[in-house]
């Protein structure tokens, strides 16, 4: 089950998943695109706004109310106690050019080992994007355990070393039901609320997260520039995939 949790009170950007692109509101491509995958037998959007849930009802959008919740997991997991599943995919209501590709990732490991619990993805960046504070970075084990996420520049290359590494995290999870049951029942940990990263909660907790990567990027729309960005490659003569 795909859930889309959908907030009106963006801090940075207020009303951000119904501003428009191409004429439809941004979790109308949110949903279209993550509808995509075949892995996922239900997808539904998870709001605490009524503004919210007018639009995907005026755009044929399954949607639900949830109350007020701190992160999107705690959103997802009100969800949970209305569904039966037993893999459950976070899908970003911010994230209008993720593919079908980046849902199908997520779940393959856990349909493969049922030792994983958490998934998410991660996609290869530049140094100079890596010291933006606003993208999330990623370092793993060898095999593809999440080692630790951060705003700063990790790993840190204190001698200027040439061949060094770095990656975004992108926020796409997928969970097992057990593992988001935990996650709701755990307080906010020390290193989530220092970074603001609710995935830090899982590794506090001594829950790995196995890391898949990606080829292909996301633009996750957190200020308005982030929004212009989207805007225009929508609008671009040589749409990308998740484009009309």
């Amino acid at each position: 089950m795909g859930v889309i949790p959908a907030r009106l009170k963006s801090t940075r950007l207020p009303g951000k998943v119904l501003r428009s692109i191409a004429g439809k509101p941004m979790i109308y491509w949110v949903y279209r695109n993550a509808r995509r995958s075949p892995l996922l037998t239900e997808l539904v959007v998870a709001t605490d706004s009524v503004e919210v849930l007018d639009a995907c009802r005026e755009h044929a959008i399954p949607a639900e109310m949830t109350g007020e919740h701190a992160s999107g997991g705690d959103r997802l997991h009100e969800v949970m106690q209305r569904s039966s599943a037993q893999i459950y995919v976070n899908i970003q209501g911010d994230e209008p050019t993720l593919r079908p590709e980046h849902i199908d990732l997520l779940i393959g490991p856990l349909l493969a080992d049922p030792a994983v619990q958490v998934t998410t993805l991660k996609t290869a960046i530049d140094r100079e994007t890596a010291r933006d504070p606003n993208v999330v970075k990623v370092v793993t084990a060898g095999d593809g355990r999440a080692l630790y996420f951060s705003r700063a520049a990790i790993p840190y290359d204190r001698d200027g070393c040439p061949d060094i590494s770095y990656y975004k995290h992108i926020g796409l999870y997928a969970y097992r039901r057990d593992a988001l049951a935990h996650f709701y029942r755990w307080p906010q940990s020390s290193l989530e609320l220092s970074e603001k990263l609710e995935q830090l909660r899982f590794l506090q907790n001594g829950v790995p997260i196995h890391v898949v990567e990606t080829a292909y990027d996301t633009v996750g729309v957190d200020t308005e520039s982030d929004l212009q960005r989207v805007i225009a490659l929508f609008e671009s003569p040589e749409p990308d995939a998740f484009a009309p």
